[in-house]
């Protein structure tokens, strides 16, 4: 009985190490780490990261994910941001850890109130403020030599849209794969009742799409002040991603902030009142990344 007692106790002491390196492996792989990088594409409900060493690590952003605008030179101040805060150019830093597929599950993302100004500007294709203020002062100036000087100014404008405009599209290649245009009143920011078919229709077929990313951008015409239609604008977008949300039921991890375009990208002349009416709209796109597609 004692040598039978001995030998049923030996493989007991050769398991009870292993269980315990098991162990000690499964907290490795679950530990959280820190990780930055700029966001270069987005995916449905992740996003791609380019950091250091991988130019596209997959981060997984779920329900639990928290996204902070982080303020101050120690970050004392942060203030709660919504999953569609998160677009390409946007240097962030990400604490998580990795899943199973070497994906990180994100528990956190934060990034800086000046560092999302310049992606936004980015996408939009805009200039800084100071900039377009100057332009928009010198178009108010009838003078011959003045006009002639604004011409150049314009010039110069477009080829640096064109260069953002390029920047913003090497970040992610995107196909186009569903669009519809909403128009509004002079002054006008509220949705009208003609427009929500077409919103939901649009809305039901992003569904049907693997790795879908709605994209909405306001556009205004040049009547008014700048600073106003920049305004008007920015709500006219906001509001028309609020119904894709509420009416269409388009998950937040799915959207881009709503881009305000102002008076960029008119598509008619603001010289008579069809084409004023032309450019005040918003503009819904159904994107997905050419790499899901296989394009």
């Amino acid at each position: 009985m004692t040598n039978r007692s001995r030998s049923e106790r030996i493989p007991i002491m050769w398991v009870l190490p292993v269980v315990g390196f098991g162990l000690v492996c499964a907290v490795a792989i679950a530990q959280t780490v820190q990780i930055k990088g700029v966001i270069n594409g987005r995916n449905g409900a992740n996003m791609t990261l380019q950091t250091s060493d991988n130019p596209n690590l997959v981060v997984v952003l779920t329900d639990n994910t928290t996204v902070q605008d982080v303020e101050g030179v120690f970050h004392a101040r942060k203030k709660e941001m919504a999953l569609s805060a998160l677009i390409p150019g946007l240097p962030v830093e990400v604490q998580g850890s990795y899943n199973a597929q070497n994906q990180l599950v994100a528990d956190s993302v934060k990034f800086k109130a000046s560092d999302l100004k310049a992606a936004v500007d980015a996408q939009a294709g805009q200039r800084p403020a100071e900039e377009q203020l100057a332009e928009e002062q010198a178009k108010m100036q009838k003078e011959q030599v003045q006009l002639a000087a604004e011409q150049q100014k314009i010039a110069a404008n477009k080829a640096a849209i064109a260069a953002d405009n390029k920047r913003f599209g090497e970040l992610a290649d995107y196909n186009i794969l569903g669009e519809s245009t909403v128009y509004f009143g002079n002054g006008q920011v509220n949705v009208e009742s003609q427009y929500s078919t077409q919103l939901l229709q649009l809305a039901q077929k992003a569904k049907t799409i693997t790795a879908y990313i709605i994209q909405v951008q306001g556009y205004a015409s040049e009547v008014g002040s700048p600073a106003l239609n920049q305004k008007l604008s920015q709500e006219r977008a906001a509001n028309v991603l609020d119904f894709m949300e509420q009416q269409g039921g388009i998950p937040l991890t799915n959207v881009l902030a709503p881009g305000a375009m102002g008076t960029s990208q008119q598509v008619a002349p603001d010289t008579s009142a069809e084409g004023q009416a032309e450019n005040r709209r918003v503009v819904v796109r159904i994107l997905q990344n050419k790499g899901i597609a296989g394009t």
